[in-house]
């Protein structure tokens, strides 16, 4: 297992201290998964966190990094995703820039061979010279082992990538480690934390699973996601923010193709507070739908559920799909 002599000072006391430190960051957490943040700093595993998108997965690492003040590196998964764009990459125009400028010298080094056989050998003899760290690419998983400073890595949407891209990750999350065959083994300077993050759209391999903590977040009880609003949204009314989630739980309990995350639900609020709403009428319900529902079927089942027909679900279809809004996680 690796571990790092230097490291003599825990980054967090105990499961309540990252709780208290979360919470200082406006993050809530319960003490599952403060118990498993304070177990990973300690025995410096990755953690692994699952759930539905909008639930405050990626939220997590954000306020880890603010906490811990390190800076958050990001790896953004894809399909088709591989060790070049995640790992490193060779830089090979800068190895063709060197090879040219110091093309008299090599010259010169190589005039004493006496055939083609020989000259390949004292090549060989001095390649490293150009298959060294100074011509590597530094992608983010290499940034963040190569860092002089302890960072917060976040390996976000892994369940995107290809399986195959997995079978890169395991000598890093085991080891904190990458072995390049050209240049050998480079170690982790500081170990970063490390979150990786899935919406569960595939299995994960166990291979993956076996070297993370891991920790399930679904979305929020309704006393958690009163809090949370209370703490991020605190213009709202307590009898709106008590409506408004109530209101957010029974959409959730909906077949929808996707259900309103809590990033959607402080968008709602802020919204409810500009509007200087006193409470949530079936009026309200039409106008402000796209503000939480994205698709079009969506807002269709959500008003009915809701009690709003007719026109009103005609009308809300176009303002539903045409909702633009990019959110990120939040908890």
């Amino acid at each position: 297992m690796f571990t790092q002599k230097d490291e003599e000072v825990f980054v967090f006391t105990s499961i309540d201290d990252v709780q208290s430190r979360l919470t200082a960051q406006q993050y809530v957490s319960n003490r599952k998964l403060a118990t498993v943040v304070f177990l990973a700093t300690r025995m410096n595993k990755p953690i692994l966190v699952e759930g539905p998108a909008g639930v405050g997965k990626t939220e997590l690492a954000k306020v880890l990094a603010m906490t811990l003040d390190r800076p958050l590196i990001r790896l953004q998964c894809y399909e088709g995703l591989d060790e070049a764009k995640a790992l490193y990459e060779w830089e090979y125009s800068k190895q063709l820039l060197y090879t040219h400028v110091l093309r008299e010298k090599i010259n010169q080094i190589l005039d004493p061979a006496q055939d083609l056989q020989e000259a390949v050998k004292m090549l060989r003899e001095r390649e490293d010279i150009f298959f060294s760290e100074n011509f590597l690419v530094h992608r983010p998983i290499m940034q963040a082992i190569r860092s002089e400073k302890p960072t917060v890595l976040l390996i976000d949407e892994i369940d995107r990538a290809d399986e195959e891209f997995e079978a890169f990750l395991l000598e890093f999350l085991s080891d904190y480690q990458i072995t390049i065959p050209e240049i050998g083994t480079l170690r982790a300077n500081t170990i970063p934390v490390t979150v990786l993050t899935s919406n569960r759209t595939r299995e994960l391999s166990e291979a993956l699973k076996r070297r993370c903590l891991h920790m399930q977040l679904d979305f929020p009880s309704k006393e958690v996601e009163l809090e949370i609003i209370r703490l991020k949204a605190p213009g709202l009314g307590e009898k709106l923010a008590e409506q408004l989630v109530e209101v957010i739980q029974s959409i959730r309990t909906l077949d929808l193709r996707k259900a309103p995350s809590i990033g959607e639900t402080l968008d709602w609020a802020q919204a409810l507070v500009i509007l200087n709403a006193p409470q949530l009428t079936k009026e309200l319900y039409e106008e402000t739908i796209s503000v939480i529902i994205k698709y079009d079927r969506d807002a269709e089942k959500v008003l009915a559920h809701l009690g709003v027909t007719g026109e009103a679900t005609k009308n809300i279809t176009n303002t539903a799909n045409a909702a633009s809004y990019h959110h990120g996680h939040y908890h």
